[in-house]
């Protein structure tokens, strides 16, 4: 009975990693004091400790010869990049002066998801579901996170004042070109005599990269707890926020669905168009969070928005693909 819900659940997009972030909130708002900064926990090397290795891990998962591979289908490539880092943001930033019943800390939170990179393992799985094209999304994928790391600062960057931000870009990319780029190009150095040694044990390695970021779910909503962040919000203002980012995740599958078709896009370009163009990521969005919100009570309200989206991007994607895979 238990094994049978838990498929059933699964297939909709509801894992244990989420039910694990719905345990990481609820135990920062039991015991906030465990994860605020005045906890004797040292969370922060903790933490950056986990980065690196997340994304050491990352780097050493990418074939480079794959990678290059990958070049030949450009016009599958431009559009994926262009809607995750042009066109999602232009998208929001046209639609946000119309949110007038999302707050305004809300509004911080859903622009920063709008220029955070396309997410990797749930892209590819929704796109091989979807019978789409797999090395397209793989190329995809793995581009849009590396230059994450460099457009996603860019972006709040230049939204800083609108935002009302405290940022330095260059600072900022600085940091992140130790905490994550430097990791990855050390991984995939390592590949060639690495990845066969790790290869048997990949199912097993993703619980680190979920470990670390429930961690930072964690104390961040923690400290944003122990200062009663939340407070001054009703739970209808969650709803809210929610409702949101469902009809933006429809949005803007709306607008790729029209520009594959007038593209001639086949089948399987299109799917992945989609899948990819549409997903944001969790892991990029808390590791350049955390860089570019340093306050942790700030980075909760951020993230509310960007985990929100996460939940309802697999629960909706892993739905449509289910339905893409009967048409085939």
């Amino acid at each position: 009975m238990i094994k049978k819900l838990a498929n059933t659940l699964n297939k909709v997009g509801i894992n244990g990693f989420l039910l694990g972030l719905f345990a990481a909130i609820l135990l920062a708002w039991l015991f906030p004091f465990a994860g605020s900064n005045q906890s004797p926990v040292p969370w922060k090397p903790i933490i950056n400790v986990g980065i690196g290795l997340v994304f050491f891990l990352y780097g050493v998962k990418l074939d480079p010869v794959q990678l290059m591979s990958g070049l030949k289908n450009w016009k599958l490539h431009v559009l994926i990049q262009l809607t995750t880092f042009v066109l999602f943001p232009m998208i929001v930033l046209a639609i946000m002066p119309f949110m007038t019943w999302v707050d305004k800390d809300f509004q911080m939170g859903i622009t920063y998801l709008s220029v955070l990179p396309s997410t990797v393992s749930a892209s590819v799985v929704m796109v091989s579901i979807a019978q789409g094209n797999i090395p397209g999304a793989i190329f995809n994928a793995s581009i849009s996170s590396l230059l994450g790391v460099i457009i996603t600062p860019a972006w709040m960057g230049i939204l800083a004042d609108s935002a009302d931000i405290e940022m330095d870009f260059l600072p900022t990319l600085g940091e992140l070109s130790i905490k994550v780029l430097l990791p990855v190009i050390v991984g995939i150095i390592a590949h060639k005599w690495l990845y066969p040694k790790i290869q048997r044990h990949l199912s097993a390695l993703k619980y680190i990269d979920q470990t670390v970021i429930m961690i930072i779910v964690f104390t961040s909503f923690a400290q944003s707890f122990s200062q009663d962040v939340f407070s001054p919000y009703k739970m209808s203002v969650l709803f809210e926020v929610g409702a949101t980012m469902l009809g933006l995740f429809f949005l803007v599958w709306a607008v790729i669905e029209v520009l594959c078709r007038l593209l001639g896009f086949s089948w399987e370009d299109r799917v992945t168009a989609l899948f990819c163009g549409s997903k944001k990521s969790l892991v990029q969005g808390v590791v350049i969070g955390k860089v570019i919100f340093p306050d942790p009570a700030t980075l909760g309200l951020v993230l509310l928005p960007l985990m929100l989206y996460h939940i309802q991007q697999l629960i909706a994607g892993s739905i449509i693909a289910s339905r893409f895979s009967k048409k085939i």
